[in-house]
C-alpha cells in the first residue's frame, strides 16, 4: 500500500516547479492533493487532470498567498472537498535580487507576506481541519543557512524566519500528535531558476557535483516527512543541496 493512502494533502504554489513536484509525489504516493496557484491557469488544470489521471482526488484553488483572506478560504476549500487536511505543504514564494541600499519597504513586505507569512497563515487554516499525525512542511531555502550570493537579504531573512516559526510551532502541536519541519533545497531546476541562468556557474561551483536538483528530489524528501516513518521528526530543517552548505 502506498505510504500516503487515505491522506488528504494541501500544497501552497503548486502549479509549478518544486510544488508542482511535491504534488504529484504526494499523489503517487497515495494522497488526494489539493493546491492554489497564482496566475497560470493552463498549467493549474493541467496538473489536476495528471493527478487524476492517477487515481487520486484532485482540486486547484486560484489565489494569491500574499493575501490572508484568500489563502484561507483556498484551505477552506480543499479541505471541504476531501473532508480533511492531513498534509499542508507551504510552497509558494518569491525571490527578489536586489541590494540591500535599494530594496524598498515594500519589497520587505512582499517578501516576508508571500515567503514567511503565508505559511503562518495556510497552517493556521489548515490546523482547524487536521487531527493527530498531521504534518506541516515549510519549503525554506539553504539560504536561510547561507548566504552564498549578494542581493538576497530580504530572502534570507524571510526563509531564516521559517525556521524559527517552524521550531515554536513544533513544540506547540507536538502533544496534538502533529508535526512541523522546514525543508531547505539548494538550485533546483526550475522555470524560474534555470541550469543555464545568470547565477548558475557560480551555484554549481559550491556544490559536490557541479549539477542542478530536480523538483523531484525535493519532492521525495517532502514524501518522506509526510509519511508515517517520519513520526519522529519535528522541529527540524532538512537539507537538500548536493553539498551546497557542506
Amino acid at each position: 500500500m502506498a505510504r500516503l493512502s487515505g491522506k488528504s494533502a494541501m500544497v501552497t504554489g503548486g502549479s509549478r516547479g518544486i510544488g508542482a513536484g511535491i504534488a504529484k509525489r504526494l499523489a503517487d504516493e497515495g494522497a488526494d492533493v489539493g493546491f492554489t496557484y497564482h496566475s497560470d491557469d493552463e498549467a493549474a488544470d493541467a496538473l489536476v487532470n495528471e493527478l487524476k489521471e492517477q487515481g487520486r482526488r484532485a482540486i486547484t484553488v486560484r489565489a494569491d498567498s500574499r493575501e490572508p483572506g484568500a489563502l484561507t478560504d483556498a484551505v477552506d476549500r480543499v479541505a471541504d472537498a476531501f473532508g480533511q487536511i492531513d498534509i499542508f505543504v507551504s510552497s509558494a514564494g518569491v525571490l527578489l535580487f536586489k541590494p540591500t541600499d535599494e530594496l524598498t519597504l515594500d519589497d520587505f513586505d512582499q517578501i516576508v507576506a508571500t515567503d514567511l507569512r503565508a505559511a503562518f497563515v495556510g497552517s493556521k487554516a489548515a490546523l482547524a481541519h487536521m487531527q493527530e499525525g498531521g504534518r506541516l512542511i515549510f519549503i525554506s531555502s539553504n539560504i536561510a543557512d547561507y548566504a552564498a550570493l549578494p542581493m538576497t537579504a530580504c530572502y534570507a531573512m524571510a526563509k531564516s524566519g521559517l525556521d524559527g516559526l517552524m521550531k515554536g510551532m513544533a513544540r506547540d502541536l507536538g502533544p496534538k500528535g502533529i508535526t512541523v519541519n522546514t525543508v531547505h533545497p539548494g538550485p533546483i531546476r526550475t522555470d524560474a531558476n534555470p541550469e543555464d541562468g545568470p547565477y548558475s556557474e557560480q551555484l554549481k561551483a559550491r556544490m559536490a557535483t557541479p549539477r542542478y536538483g530536480r523538483p523531484e528530489d525535493v519532492a521525495g524528501l517532502v514524501a518522506y516527512l509526510a509519511s508515517a516513518e517520519a513520526q519522529f521528526a519535528t522541529g527540524s530543517a532538512f537539507v537538500i543541496d548536493n553539498g551546497f552548505t557542506a
